[in-house]
């Protein structure tokens, strides 16, 4: 009998741990993940084993396929040689509700045609975000969001190895026997049990649109990571092997400037400053995205938003704000912008008690 208390390994199991804690190895990463996770097992005395639902290969029906060395194309696929210069670009994100300047618009026309990354920086509420989506839609490709946070790593942003599959596998294997160990270990690291996060995604899913969103906020660490991926579109998983995309994304990266990217990682990619849109611009994107709003409020909306901008805000606020100011004036059936509706509704535009009460002391003035 065993101690009470102490939990069962057996003998497939046991062989896959002391692979993991031989002495004289150098373990990956991964490895030792998959260690620290065996012990919190062992220790646990739960010895239940539950299977994500969630697994790519699951979902997608199929596993995923490892994609085959190959030069890299300078284009993403044919629906990019269609677009011949920025000005079609521009329509077709037109048609997608995404208004783009000439600037913004030969930006990422440069971005599709020379197969570099596209790095977007301004102040939030400029559009950096629906710019991806925009040209997701506006290419028919799917898009992969990876949102940057403080300490991000590799685990989170590229892959992990699925360890209660794994443990079930051997279970299975130890329980059909005539298989040896050097077989079912290798059979661990395999398609089955690679769970895909999102940059590992955007280079199997390729051609794509891979948004990297508000690198500012991720750690150097972090952006070092990157450098292999924006150079090659390539990554190796010491267990598995080299991953590369038949064909590289667009990887559109965006920045609100909370603090200063390496010069590392802009070099790699093609820059481009988003301002705030101007008057005529912001009343046509209103009424664009709010198809029943009227003129008149559309131009009042704008002008107030223009006006605001101009003031010693703590947060400005961006063409997200305008939209739901907009829309929360016609949800209270309010056909004009004046300064007693604007006093009801300055939270939708305004995020900061300092500033709301910077503008609530110069209403008058704004709306004279």
């Amino acid at each position: 009998m065993r101690p009470h208390g102490r939990p069962h390994v057996t003998p497939l199991v046991a062989v896959w741990r002391d692979s993991l804690l031989r002495d004289g190895a150098t373990p990956s990463w991964a490895v030792l993940r998959a260690r620290t996770k065996f012990v919190r097992w062992a220790r646990s005395g739960d010895h239940t084993v539950r299977t994500p639902a969630h697994h790519p290969a699951d979902l997608a029906g199929r596993r995923h396929r490892k994609p085959r060395p190959a030069a890299l194309p300078l284009t993403i696929d044919s629906v990019t040689d269609s677009l011949a210069s920025p000005e079609e670009l521009a329509a077709a994100l037109d048609r997608t509700g995404y208004l783009a300047d000439d600037g913004l618009a030969t930006a990422g026309f440069l971005a599709l045609r020379m197969g570099r990354p596209l790095f977007c920086e301004g102040e939030p509420g400029t559009g950096k975000t629906a710019l991806a989506l925009a040209l997701a839609t506006a290419l028919d490709r799917p898009l992969v969001r990876l949102q940057c946070h403080e300490g991000i790593d590799a685990a989170q942003a590229l892959y992990e190895w699925d360890f209660p599959r794994q443990l079930l596998h051997l279970r299975a294997l130890e329980a059909s026997g005539g298989i040896d160990v050097e077989t079912a270990e290798r059979s661990l690291y395999t398609e089955r049990f690679l769970l895909a996060r999102p940059l590992l995604q955007a280079l199997i899913s390729a051609p794509c649109v891979l948004l990297i969103d508000e690198i500012d906020r991720a750690d150097d660490e972090f952006e070092a990571f990157l450098l292999q991926l924006l150079d090659e579109y390539a990554v190796t998983i010491p267990e598995y092997g080299e991953v590369r995309a038949e064909q590289p994304p667009l990887v559109v990266l965006t920045s609100n400037r909370t603090r200063e990217v390496h010069d590392a990682l802009k070099r790699r990619c093609l820059y481009h400053w988003l301002e705030h849109p101007d008057l005529m611009r912001e009343v046509t994107i209103l009424r664009r995205r709010i198809p029943r709003i009227g003129e008149v409020l559309a131009r009042q909306v704008a002008e107030a938003v223009q006006r605001l901008r101009q003031m010693d805000l703590l947060k400005p606020p961006g063409v997200a704000e305008s939209l739901d100011w907009a829309k929360a004036l016609m949800t209270l059936e309010r056909d004009e912008l004046d300064a007693a509706s604007a006093a009801r509704t300055l939270g939708a535009v305004l995020k900061y008690s300092e500033d709301l009460d910077r503008v609530r002391a110069k209403l008058d003035a704004l709306f004279a």
